[in-house]
């Protein structure tokens, strides 16, 4: 073992360690760098998720330098899902550009609605899962 009063290497684990105010050795551990992803709303609305319901999963996923790049890719798939669901929902239910220009508060409930069912959607398969 390479060893000085502060600090030492365990030479077979290769870990290093600090002594502590307390005459502990503990061990130098940090979590792995992660690339910078911009992380949107419901990014955040998992990252709140998994820190609160699944911490297995959150930890795990953030000592192995994913999190992250997880939680931007949530937010990517759901934003996308909801556009799409959106528009598949308005083109079934008849929610046209003509009835916004012809009933404005028709389409404004209509689409509100629509968005709403989305919503749930998405947090269910994406978000709460």
């Amino acid at each position: 073992m390479n060893q000085s009063p502060q600090h030492y290497t365990n030479e077979q684990t290769g870990i290093s360690y600090t002594l502590s105010a307390d005459g502990y050795y503990l061990p130098d551990l940090t979590l792995p760098e992660e690339p910078e992803y911009e992380i949107g709303i419901y990014g955040l609305m998992r990252r709140s998720y998994l820190k609160n319901h699944r911490r297995v999963l959150f930890t795990s996923l953030l000592t192995s330098g994913k999190l992250n790049e997880h939680l931007h890719e949530i937010d990517r798939t759901a934003i996308s899902r909801m556009e799409l669901l959106s528009s598949q929902f308005a083109e079934r239910e008849g929610v046209t550009e003509q009835l916004k220009s012809d009933n404005q508060l028709l389409w404004i409930q209509k689409m509100t609605n629509i968005r709403n069912r989305v919503q749930e959607i998405i947090n269910e398969e994406l978000i709460y899962s």
